[in-house]
């Protein structure tokens, strides 16, 4: 199972991501989870302490211009399109509660999103980690879609956007869900998270783009809230939404209809 997850900013999609890899984790499935988010903090949501967090690949300039044979800081240069990444998962990666979270991070700034090496690296590490890995990988994403691409959505299952009762989360889940279409994407699910009524939920569902289907509703967490203003682990915080979001996930799953390989 390989799936993207993204919203707008605030909604709780790192929230989603890391307790979705917990419950996979738990089940005894291999998992590796992507931060791809310029903002990336799910290492702290996983409870990885600050010391053991690695640096976000998109900022090891030496790296990148080794694989994509550019320097970074420089504009109008010939770079690899294709670079070779296959190694780099492995030795980037660090261990988090029973699964492994790589640090991609993400451009940022207006006119950055394809033509540098630093994109051209990050597609093409998307691109391997959905087409060539073979654990369950779930992808901590910004709103935007730029570095998912053609490619790497071949290997994509499924698109998951993360939405708060309001109108201007479910007009970003129109953005992305069409942004999604553009690119290939076939299989769209969203999570309604932090929901204080019950008739908000109806009301989401309704206003969910077209081909977009509601997966699951999350209750409005003090507890959740909380850790993520603290910067605590979000895991074993709040029960009742980790039930949620389990029944979320399995019905996400049999939208997808198949499982994830599991250990050994």
């Amino acid at each position: 199972m390989k799936i993207a997850i993204t919203g707008k900013g605030g909604v709780g999609k790192t929230t989603v991501t890391a307790l979705w890899g917990a419950a996979l984790a738990a089940e005894g499935r291999d998992v590796l989870l992507i931060d791809a988010d310029p903002d990336a903090n799910l290492g702290s949501a996983l409870g990885v302490p600050a010391e053991r967090l690695p640096r976000p690949l998109v900022a090891l300039k030496d790296l990148i211009q080794e694989r994509t044979g550019a320097d970074p800081d420089q504009v109008g240069q010939y770079f690899r399109l294709n670079p070779h990444v296959a190694d780099l998962p492995d030795a980037y990666r660090v261990e988090a509660g029973g699964m492994h979270l790589l640090v991609l991070g993400g451009i940022r700034g207006g006119g950055k999103g394809c033509a540098c090496p630093q994109g051209a690296f990050l597609k093409a590490m998307l691109r391997h980690l959905m087409l060539e890995r073979r654990e369950a990988l779930l992808v901590d994403m910004e709103a935007g879609l730029e570095f998912l691409g053609r490619a790497s959505v071949l290997g994509t299952d499924a698109l998951v956007i993360v939405v708060e009762p309001g109108r201007r989360s479910l007009e970003t889940a129109a953005g992305i869900a069409r942004m999604g279409r553009e690119i290939g994407i076939k299989r769209f699910g969203a999570v309604l998270n932090k929901v204080t009524e019950s008739a908000q939920v109806e009301t989401i569902r309704r206003g969910l783009p077209e081909g977009v289907e509601l997966v699951g509703s999350v209750p409005y967490s003090p507890a959740l809230a909380r850790a993520d203003l603290e910067g605590r682990s979000v895991l074993g915080v709040d029960g009742k939404a980790e039930s949620a979001l389990a029944e979320a996930r399995q019905k996400m799953e049999s939208l997808i209809g198949a499982e994830a390989p599991a250990r050994g």
